[in-house]
């Protein structure tokens, strides 16, 4: 089976007034100057997935201005053998919605049919910054595994923010605490039980894979002490805690205390300690081990969104990384300022050119 967009149609998103690509299931390389609206195509494409697309922006963000009168994006997705029809849309900045075949649906509905991991250059200092972006990146890992990921994640920080408040408020009263402990001690249990799964998948497609990219040695660790094993460990926990987290006036004990630790396998030097461009074929490695664990388990590769890689790869890389697109047979979405940046793909991608034209952004075969 494939996984592709096979019609896609932009509408009023960021710089993009109307935008119509025709595609047959190829990988996709898209080029043109720094500014045109290469990336906004890939965001658009990212939001065929649960989430707030690989920028993490708002609805009102995306609208193209200076109309903001909100946007659309719909598609031809191949998915699991069949041809669906997908909408999302946001309205005067309102929630984005979705509609499957005309009819009202979830995110996590969309989130079953089709599977989206990207690369973005903001993810190179990915191991360098803050353990919120590496959670952030393991998240979005987990979600392409388990749609209903995503849903755990918001019901826990919507019961931690709530949480937080009654801690710098200094309310004392346990019955204030207890039916919010429970919610976040089952969703953090989840939370952490799917970041496990997510990172064992890695590991066993990573074994199972000869590639040019270096594998990454993987482990969840706590920035304080151990993440309790069960859901009763995870709310005694944060019973225990609570006159701790008083006093710092925010929860110190969950899976938002998690952080992501890589080491460069064949090298043992931490992820964090390896050259800029050793980073980045990490990177590059995980987005491919996690295509591949997809494909084993849903039987088809996810579209793959990789903003700016080519550039930030020497030529023996960048041909490798595009044999084993090709030979995954995954639907990747290259962005690129030349077209000889794609020059070891041939025949094997479509080109599509952005300008900017008098009205926005323009998109050209």
């Amino acid at each position: 089976m494939t996984l592709a967009l096979t019609e896609l149609t932009v509408s009023h998103f960021r710089s993009h007034k109307l935008a119509r690509l025709s595609l047959d299931g190829r990988p996709v390389a898209i080029h043109g100057p720094n500014g045109a609206g290469k990336t906004n195509i890939l965001e658009a494409v990212s939001l065929f997935s649960p989430g707030r697309g690989m920028r993490r922006a708002s609805a009102a963000e995306m609208t193209r201005r200076p109309e903001a009168l909100g946007w659309k994006l719909s598609g031809l997705l191949q998915a699991q053998g069949q041809n669906y029809e997908i909408e999302t849309w946001s309205e005067s900045g309102a929630a984005r919605q979705v509609r499957i075949d005309g009819k009202a649906s979830s995110q996590i509905d969309l989130g079953k049919l089709a599977r989206v991991v990207w690369l973005i250059p903001s993810m190179d200092r990915l191991w360098i910054e803050g353990a919120e972006g590496r959670r952030r990146f393991l998240d979005r890992i987990a979600l392409s595994f388990d749609p209903a990921h995503a849903e755990a994640s918001l019901t826990y920080e919507k019961s931690m923010r709530e949480r937080n408040r009654l801690l710098k408020e200094q309310v004392r009263d346990a019955h204030w605490y207890a039916a919010l402990e429970g919610q976040m001690a089952e969703t953090g249990h989840r939370i952490h039980t799917a970041r496990l799964a997510a990172l064992e998948y890695l590991r066993r497609a990573q074994e199972q894979a000869e590639t040019a990219f270096p594998s990454a040695d993987l482990e969840l660790v706590q920035t304080e002490g151990a993440m309790p094993e069960t859901v009763e460990d995870l709310r005694e926990a944060l019973n225990e805690s609570r006159f701790r987290d008083l006093a710092a006036g925010r929860t110190l004990v969950g899976p938002h205390r998690s952080d992501l630790y890589g080491v460069f396998a064949v090298k043992g030097v931490p992820a964090k300690d390896c050259s800029t461009g050793e980073q980045k074929a990490l990177l590059v490695s995980l987005i491919l081990s996690n295509a591949r664990a997809l494909a084993g388990m849903v039987g088809a590769p996810p579209i793959v969104l990789l903003d700016e890689v080519a550039a930030h790869l020497d030529a023996g890389r960048r041909a490798a990384l595009y044999e084993e697109i090709c030979a995954l047979g995954a639907q990747a979405w290259m962005t690129g300022t030349g077209p000889e940046l794609f020059a070891e793909l041939g025949d094997r991608a479509q080109t599509f050119i952005v300008s900017d034209g008098p009205e926005g952004s323009v998109v050209s075969a």
